[in-house]
């Protein structure tokens, strides 16, 4: 890895670990690299919907989370176009959820990715593709010497 990539993704976490939701929310961005990220949440009675199960709104919060790091570490300013969720089974109240965020295609505008959402079992719980349009605009908050 380049010095300059290095310091793309050093400005990341620090971004992404002082934005207010992800301390809120328990967001923990574990791995970042350019098109993958995982991100992990620990889930308590903070996120309970009302059937007492965990609120798909939190899982959702988990691959976005996921999702913008693995898609902004290239060092440009990438976004959401689409984003489509299939829960698969809930996850225990009080687990760990780990998000893995992969690309799968990246083009001159454009970027798929797949988010994996697992238990401490490795148990599926949710997937999401996502679609990313790919700014040209280098991420605002980058050292000058980076990217």
């Amino acid at each position: 890895m380049s010095v300059k990539q290095e310091k793309v993704l050093q400005a990341l976490r620090r971004q992404v670990s002082e934005q207010p939701l992800a301390p809120k929310m328990g967001l923990d961005l574990i791995e970042v690299s350019p098109g993958r990220s995982k991100v992990t949440m620990q889930t308590g009675s903070w996120c309970l919907n009302i059937l007492g199960g965990i609120h798909g709104t939190a899982i959702f919060a988990l691959i976005d989370e996921a999702f913008q790091a693995a898609c902004n570490a290239y060092g440009t300013v990438a976004v959401a176009l689409n984003m489509t969720l299939t829960f698969h089974q809930a996850p225990q109240v009080g687990e760990v959820l780990t998000a893995a965020a992969q690309e799968l295609h990246r083009g001159g505008r454009t970027a798929t990715y797949l988010i994996s959402v697992t238990d401490s079992e490795n148990r599926l719980i949710a997937t999401c593709q996502a679609l990313a349009y790919r700014k040209k605009e280098r991420l605002p908050f980058l050292p000058d010497d980076a990217a």
